[in-house]
């Protein structure tokens, strides 16, 4: 007998309560308070596992070995003051030119090279660092996940019946990255940041400089497309102010006399670290993608946005309408990537053949593929270069294929190998740190040091400083040494 309306949502609700009774009843380790939790703990550390391996592909992983050792010491540090101290606590240092830290459940906290560079002491490294284990020990991003999955059971309670939470919450990936905290959430990651740093015998008000010198910076995203720390971390009214209490609190409450700050055992660790953009790691010039490492070249569409992130080349039309992808695909083959391609997009094949792309044994797609935002054509070339496939898609809606044809014809045809030494003998801008000769004010000493004046201001916030504040004899101050670019 078919069940009344009524009938079935009284089932469905006992499902949930059950549901809850089994996966709600969690204590909050920070404030031992008991809240709808229906990540567990090995829940998060399953989803940072995963997570930890979606961003070593998507954004690199900047190969440090002492830097990365001196960090992850601090890190370890910090993690056994913490509420969570028997969690496994994992550091990265993410290979991206962006100012930003983050953390992911589990224990996994990644640090940009960009915000290393940016910050003047190992003060601000551990408050920094103690925010985001923070944003771990308080289960920020598992209350996010717990939500969200809420919002998925509201559909309908099938989603209830997963074997494995995780496998349910594992379409986040990297994505988690991006879910902006609450203002509650930052306001007690910076509270859990001075307290950890304090409790590891530091000044926690330095975290409170660090944030001033963000605000002059203002930074954007980079490149890979990661964004900065105030998208991420939405900064609270008179954060400063209240940071620099509580720091001060902490100290008294500890009996913390004599904090450490330690800036010139910092900018020892990051003397010599990549600044900016790795041009080695592939850069525009005029209109055309260079890759000096692995020695190719491809146009630019002109207005097209590029993205270069480890994993896969990114260039998306200004309207949103169409993009092309760049990345190296699977198999022995052009024909063998091509039909790998097929069979796991389940793609509807329209046109397929060998063809030949400047020297290079290459097979041409095209395709349609039905994906949860709809129906696409693609256009993709395989390219046999070097004993790797290299892959291009270029995609748009079915109605707009013949409008972007040519441009996506434009820009796959016309890779090759690149040979030019000059455009593969780039290097990358570096920190370098170097003691001021007498005292002075922070613009002298920078002259002094051969900064050029269209640098100045920008390497002074570097420095945490404005350029009308002093320093004395010996101080450490970071300069850029700017690396071989192309020249014609």
């Amino acid at each position: 007998m078919a069940r009344t309306f009524i009938q079935s949502v009284m089932v469905g609700l006992g499902l949930i309560s059950l549901f809850f009774s089994a996966h709600s009843c969690a204590v909050n380790p920070v404030s031992g308070g008991r809240e709808l939790m229906l990540v567990s703990e090995e829940d998060e550390i399953k989803l940072g596992q995963q997570t930890d391996v979606q961003i070593k592909r998507e954004y690199g992983v900047y190969e440090d070995a002492r830097l990365t050792a001196y960090v992850d010491e601090i890190c370890q540090r910090l993690g056994k003051v913490s509420h969570r101290p028997n969690l496994n606590y994992h550091f990265k240092i993410v290979d991206a030119s962006v100012v930003n830290a983050f953390a992911v459940p589990g224990g996994y906290v990644y640090f940009t090279r960009g915000i290393l560079a940016n910050l003047n002491n190992e003060a601000e490294l551990a408050t920094v660092m103690g925010h985001e284990i923070g944003h771990i020990t308080a289960r920020h991003s598992a209350q996010q996940l717990s939500r969200a999955q809420l919002a998925q059971l509201g559909l309908g309670v099938g989603g209830i019946f997963l074997p494995d939470l995780v496998s349910g919450l594992a379409q986040f990936g990297v994505g988690m990255l991006f879910l902006s905290f609450s203002r509650d959430n930052e306001r007690q990651a910076d509270a859990l940041g001075v307290e950890y740093a304090s409790r590891g015998g530091y000044d926690g008000a330095q975290m409170a400089n660090f944030f001033e010198s963000l605000k002059k910076m203002n930074p954007g995203s980079d490149k890979t497309g990661l964004p900065s720390w105030f998208s991420t971390h939405p900064s609270p009214d008179e954060r400063e102010q209240t940071v620099r209490l509580m720091a001060q609190e902490w100290q008294q409450r500890i009996g913390l006399k004599d904090p450490k700050v330690n800036r010139d055992g910092y900018l020892k660790q990051i003397d010599g670290m990549v600044y900016g953009d790795d041009p080695r790691q592939g850069y525009v010039d005029k209109g055309t993608f260079y890759h000096p490492d692995m020695r190719f070249q491809f146009p630019v569409p002109a207005g097209w946005k590029l993205n270069n992130t480890t994993s896969q080349v990114q260039m998306i039309h200004e309207g949103k309408e169409a993009a092309i992808l760049f990345s190296l695909g699977s198999g022995k083959s052009a024909y063998e990537a091509a039909k790998g391609f097929v069979n796991k997009s389940g793609a509807v094949v329209l046109q397929s053949g060998s063809v030949n792309v400047n020297g290079l044994s290459s097979h041409r797609l095209v395709s349609e593929v039905r994906t949860q935002g709809g129906l696409y054509r693609v256009l993709s070339y395989f390219i046999e270069k070097d004993q790797q496939v290299c892959v291009f898609h270029g995609l748009t809606s079915r109605n707009l294929f013949s409008k972007y044809d040519g441009v996506f014809e434009g820009t796959m045809r016309q890779f090759r190998d690149l040979s030019d030494p000059r455009r593969i003998n780039v290097k990358p801008d570096r920190v370098r740190v170097k003691p001021a000769r007498k005292p002075d004010t922070v613009e002298n000493t920078l002259r002094s040091l051969g900064v050029p004046k269209n640098d100045l201001k920008e390497t002074a916030l570097m420095n945490g400083m404005d350029l009308n504040d002093r320093v004395g004899a010996n101080d450490l101050i970071k300069v850029l040494e700017r690396g071989e670019k192309f020249e014609k």
